[in-house]
């Protein structure tokens, strides 16, 4: 079987996390979301400096990459944001192509009131997720812009209509549909 690649991304609070575990205990693709780079690279660097971005982005295409090179099908958690690069999706896919992969993107929506309602859960917390709802509202217009430069997905869920189980099983049944 030909490695996938599930592109998972989404604003904050969509569930992003959330649904890779229920897709990944379904599928057993490995699960490699965004914050585990994120809060490694954090540690040392702040967020939005230039070596925080020049290692996440290095560490994320790595994983990335190797994942494919060796067929190791995985979700990746994304969240579109203005320090990312661009071409980052563009990047990861033809590192995925190139070793003989799939990309299938997957986008979340939430509308602004769940996302406000979620932004403050506890469980955020763990990954050092944003969790201020000012700051939230401040930044959306920005992650909008982010999430619209994205290549077209796949398929699209909206998480404030779509329990994370039935988002999961909609992604596993996309899985097994050749593009």
């Amino acid at each position: 079987m030909t490695m996938q690649l599930v592109f998972l991304h989404g604003p904050p609070a969509a569930g992003k996390l959330t649904i890779a575990g229920e897709l990944a205990a379904l599928t057993g693709f490995a699960l490699f979301h965004n914050h585990l780079i994120v809060d490694a690279v954090a540690a040392v660097f702040p967020f939005g400096s230039e070596p925080f971005i020049r290692l996440r982005e290095t560490f994320w295409l790595a994983t990335l990459g190797e994942a494919a090179r060796t067929g190791r099908s995985t979700i990746f958690t994304f969240q579109p944001e203005a320090t990312v690069a661009a071409d980052f999706p563009q990047h990861v896919r033809r590192l995925v192509t190139d070793a003989g992969g799939e990309v299938i993107f997957v986008r979340l929506t939430a509308a602004a009131e769940i996302q406000d309602a979620r932004i403050a859960n506890a469980d955020r917390a763990a990954f050092g997720k944003m969790r201020s709802r000012d700051l939230l509202r401040d930044l959306r217009g920005q992650f909008e812009a982010a999430e619209a430069a994205m290549p077209a997905a796949r398929l699209t869920i909206d998480t404030g209509t779509t329990t994370p189980g039935d988002a999961a099983r909609l992604i596993a049944a996309e899985l097994s549909r050749r593009t």
